[in-house]
């Protein structure tokens, strides 16, 4: 493990392997560098691979109060330990969160390829209730860390409730609850991209950087139409699908596209 100072003082981790053009892998909610060591291990071929805990999780620190700059100024710290420019892969919210980074880092980030950035952008899919991050923010404030994951499953990713219920008795359940504090933080990333709408995507249109949207051919409709959308809208992107997959996308289905578009 390594180790960074962002510029608010707060230490981010991260793990560093492999040889080659650097990559940065920026996780979704929930997730942490060890998430993605499966295809940090299949990248690390071709590239050096940087996978960091995002502020609040694993081994780095964490600084009140929250902002997207902060996660942006974390990214940006790992991209400093790897040379000063990189590559840069974000799955789900942490898509969003990259999508931002090539915005304001624009400089830094050669190469951007985001997995299913979880974009409502039509009546596809319920949206996201307009007090959603209030909700998650109100029950960490109570000491009700399960319920604020409760939240984030039925609410943020569909989760029906009776399945919830029945999660709850997993012994994984404590982990998810350990993290339930930065569910707002990804909440905060996502803005207002999840309430049916395409216009909160088009602050993006001025990330110019060459960029694959990607999504799996298992995912939900409204995915597709978040994808779609996005690659719409940013001045040089592509958007391929990835058959028989999900959001959660094999790393050794994924890995191939990645090596293809980011040295192609």
């Amino acid at each position: 493990m390594n180790t960074v100072t962002s510029k608010d003082g707060t230490t981010i981790a991260f793990d560093q392997s492999g040889a080659g053009p650097a990559i940065i892998l920026v996780g979704g909610a929930m997730a942490n560098r060890a998430d993605y060591v499966p295809l940090a291990a299949l990248l690390a071929a071709h590239f050096t691979v940087f996978g960091h805990d995002r502020r609040g999780r694993g081994d780095s620190g964490d600084r009140a109060p929250y902002a997207v700059a902060r996660e942006v100024e974390d990214i940006e710290a790992v991209i400093n330990a790897a040379g000063g420019s990189a590559f840069v892969f974000g799955h789900s919210s942490g898509a969003a969160l990259a999508l931002e980074a090539a915005r304001t880092l624009a400089t830094k980030i050669t190469k951007l390829a985001l997995y299913e950035p979880p974009f409502i952008v039509d009546d596809s899919r319920s949206p996201l209730p307009g007090d959603y991050v209030a909700q998650l923010d109100a029950a960490i404030a109570g000491g009700r860390p399960g319920d604020a994951v409760e939240i984030f499953l039925i609410k943020g990713v569909g989760v029906p409730a009776e399945f919830v219920a029945q999660m709850r008795n997993d012994p994984m359940w404590a982990a998810s609850e350990s993290v339930a504090h930065t569910l707002a933080y990804d909440g905060t990333i996502m803005g207002d991209t999840m309430r049916g709408s395409a216009l909160p995507l088009k602050k993006w249109a001025a990330v110019t950087a060459p960029t694959l949207v990607l999504d799996g051919g298992n995912s939900d409709a409204w995915m597709h139409a978040g994808a779609q959308t996005l690659a719409d809208i940013l001045p040089n992107a592509q958007r391929r699908t990835l058959a028989g997959q999900d959001h959660g996308a094999a790393p050794e289905v994924l890995a191939p596209v990645l090596v293809e578009f980011f040295l192609g």
